[in-house]
């Protein structure tokens, strides 16, 4: 699987992009021209060759995939096709199965009850198969590829000159039908793979499916547990935990779920491109080839689509890598505070995920290549630590009041050095942990008295300029 989003090949690993790059920092192609052409104006002929042969592939593609399910950038119909091909046939949870899970996440929630203030957030749980997990999740999926997806296909139009723009005019839409094709290969793919790995819906961080509905897959945890030296009943319970955990802070924590879907909107509006390797690939197009959907495939991992990394992308990126990790953080050191006494083998198994990660799990690949963001194990196990570390100074109370607002939580800087943070939290290193809310108001009232400072000081200097005022 690709390791960039929607098959991109960054620019931070081609050394000589920025030798071809326009001088406007824009998506331009040779000589800062977008598409390529030529610096005495564009060529009507090479446009009309580039989206005729964009067309007869689209032809060629539409009777064995289907475009008439695209009503955005991705185009989910090809998607969910790939994705349930790639998933094949599978076997329903049996009722044994579902109510070992059901008992598992009662059991994880009333041990929870006592490691955190945040109370139950799951209304239900269920045991998924990989097709339902894929079901339930898709919308979700949707809110994080679209705007990156959106953004790109927007660029393949804004890069064109105006003349070229109205000279094309409805064949652009073959254009962007092409790019929804593309996406929802390299979608499908990723969630094909993701729905026979996954543990449980918040496996990768993030509340993909309905909220307040925990979900467990029971095929993944089967194969997850092999080879393991746990008893299979503590792994269920284990898991479940974690689930509950991650349930429990978004159900409660309502600003979580929007802030962490900004980001990745904030990322997407990042994104610029370098148009003349799109124009490459319009002069070597074989429409008859690319009927077979592992063609377009092919095409995304040559570098086809290529972003320059712009230092809002990074910026963003930062932000977002750093919110999942203390998420993770939290959901590891609440269940272990939950599960350590009662289950021998929790922190064995808190090691084993964190080893599953490293080496690359289906999250962190599908995160790479969907949204280009790696998680990174060391951002995991410093935010774990710096969430014991509150607990230890602040209890559970305050670790948990963190949450309140997104301005106490930790930054990235945070993460290196917790100590400043656990002093901040606790008040300049006295006992208890400062009301939250309170520490938020006073923040604000500074901010406020800051700001009629200023304005009084804009009306003193604006009277001694006009005496006669």
């Amino acid at each position: 699987m690709s390791n960039l989003p929607f098959g991109f090949s960054g620019s931070d690993d081609d050394p000589d992009r920025d030798k071809n790059a326009g001088g406007g920092g824009g998506p331009t192609g040779p000589g800062g021209i977008p598409f390529g052409f030529g610096a005495e104006g564009f060529d009507p002929a090479s446009l009309g060759q580039m989206l005729t042969q964009f067309g007869q592939m689209l032809s060629g593609m539409g009777s064995s995939m289907g475009t008439g399910g695209q009503s955005g950038p991705v185009n989910y119909e090809v998607a969910k096709k790939l994705a349930l091909q790639q998933i094949g046939s599978v076997t329903p949870v049996s009722s044994t199965t579902a109510t070992a899970i059901a008992d598992s996440a009662h059991l994880a929630e009333l041990w929870l009850d006592g490691a955190t203030t945040l109370p139950a957030g799951a209304t239900r749980t269920v045991a998924w198969t990989p097709v339902e997990w894929l079901e339930n999740t898709l919308d979700t999926w949707k809110r994080l590829c679209d705007p990156v997806a959106e953004q790109v296909s927007g660029m393949w139009v804004s890069g064109l000159p105006e003349e070229a723009k109205q000279m094309a005019g409805p064949m652009l839409g073959m254009i962007g039908q092409m790019g929804g094709l593309a996406f929802g290969s390299q979608v499908g793919q990723a969630l094909g793979q993701l729905a026979s790995e996954v543990l449980t819906s918040t496996d990768i961080g993030l509340p993909l499916g309905p909220n307040g509905v925990a979900a467990l897959l029971p095929s993944a945890i089967e194969k997850f547990s092999d080879g393991l030296e746990q008893p299979d009943r503590e792994i269920l319970v284990f898991l479940a935990a974690r689930e509950a955990a991650h349930q429990r802070l978004y159900v409660h924590v309502p600003w979580l779920r929007q802030q962490l879907l900004s980001t990745v909107e904030e990322y997407a509006r990042g994104i610029k491109m370098d148009f003349s390797a799109i124009e490459e690939a319009a002069q070597s197009l074989d429409p008859n080839s690319l009927s077979d959907p592992s063609k377009i495939e092919e095409l995304l991992q040559q570098g086809t689509f290529e972003p320059q990394t712009t230092p809002e992308q990074k910026q963003a990126l930062e932000r977002l890598e750093t919110l999942l990790a203390l998420i993770e953080g939290w959901v590891e050191t609440v269940v272990a505070e939950a599960l350590g006494d009662r289950l021998p083998g929790v922190g064995a198994l808190s090691e084993t995920l964190r080893r599953r990660r490293a080496t690359g799990g289906p999250a962190e690949q599908t995160f790479a290549t969907l949204v280009g963001l790696e998680l990174r194990p060391r951002k995991v196990r410093e935010a774990a630590q710096l969430w014991r570390q509150v607990t230890d100074a602040a209890g559970m109370e305050g670790r948990d009041g963190v949450w309140a607002h997104p301005d106490l939580l930790p930054d990235s800087s945070d993460l290196d050095s917790p100590a400043g943070f656990v002093d901040r939290v606790v008040g300049g290193g006295t006992s208890s942990f400062d009301d939250p809310i309170a520490q938020l108001e006073a923040l604000q009232a500074r901010e406020r008295e800051e700001r009629e400072a200023g304005r009084d000081a804009g009306e003193e200097q604006g009277d001694t300029d006009n005496p006669n005022k």
